[in-house]
């Protein structure tokens, strides 16, 4: 059984019985976040960051972490994943975000994981989302799961393992044996009101953009009203009441409440974009 005792780390090594790990992170102005990641993965074989372009001390960070760092302008989420996928050669990856740790539980389960025979070709990691520094264990946030850790040659994967293409929320396509791991990934993703707000607004209109390619652009008026109030409403009472979002303090309250607002927003964003167009 796992306990929270301080964990004893490996460094993988080329050896036929121990399998490579490649860590795979992309990058824009991550100074604040990514010390903090790559500490978290250490032990990996290879760290690959693929920078955007940032203009603070995120390349630094990176290559003082021991991470190959690639230039590479910014073609969205999806792809920019893909890219950095494709330039790792382990036979497993892990596929994280800047502001993502870790648990040193998780990470201790994955080393022992990794170095036994694992049992699927791919898993899913519970991800503990943190807002305004408190974590959100109520109203749909947690575990959160996401297929994060999958081995590069499995045969299950659609194609080469990568990220569907779409605007926002990036998912990957797999279709086998797959498990979920039993420790977090911890997700710092919103320190401050600010950082929240503006993450929404540049979310909303991503979803919209994906909104618009389904033709869901709200052209009558009762779908307008459907779409921008009753489901921002409905959004709010499911999660904070039903979901039982209200026992996460007044962070859970202005979480639940502000995420409804971003429904609104990416629902008047795709009508306003097809009301440009006409």
């Amino acid at each position: 059984m796992l306990t929270d005792a301080a964990p004893t780390y490996y460094r993988f090594t080329s050896t036929p019985k121990m399998p490579l790990l490649s860590v795979a992170i992309i990058t824009h102005n991550e100074e604040a976040n990514l010390a903090r990641t790559l500490a978290s993965v250490s032990w990996a074989d290879e760290i690959i960051v693929v920078d955007s372009g940032s203009t603070d001390r995120t390349a630094e960070i990176a290559r003082n972490h021991g991470a190959r760092v690639i230039d590479h302008i910014w073609t969205g989420f999806a792809a920019q994943k893909n890219f950095a996928l494709s330039q790792c050669t382990g036979e497993w990856v892990l596929s994280l975000d800047a502001d993502e740790e870790l648990s040193s539980q998780l990470q201790f389960q994955m080393q022992s994981m990794l170095m036994s025979k694992p049992t699927a070709d791919a898993y899913f990691l519970k991800r503990r989302n943190l807002f305004l520094g408190r974590w959100i264990k109520h109203g749909g946030f947690y575990p959160d799961p996401k297929l994060r850790l999958f081995r590069r040659t499995a045969a299950n994967f659609v194609r080469t393992p990568q990220f569907e293409e779409r605007p926002v929320h990036e998912t990957i396509v797999f279709d086998g044996i797959s498990a979920t791991l039993d420790y977090d990934l911890i997700h710092h993703a919103y320190p401050t009101l600010t950082t929240y707000i503006e993450h929404m607004d540049r979310y909303s209109s991503l979803g919209a953009d994906l909104l618009i390619a389904r033709g869901r652009t709200s052209r009558s008026a009762l779908s307008f009203a459907f779409n921008v109030w009753f489901v921002p409403h409905l959004t709010f009472i499911w999660n904070y009441f039903f979901r039982l979002g209200f026992l996460d303090g007044r962070e859970g309250l202005l979480l639940h409440l502000y995420h409804a607002i971003y429904t609104s927003w990416k629902y008047a964003k795709a009508w306003e974009s097809a009301r440009k167009s006409k």
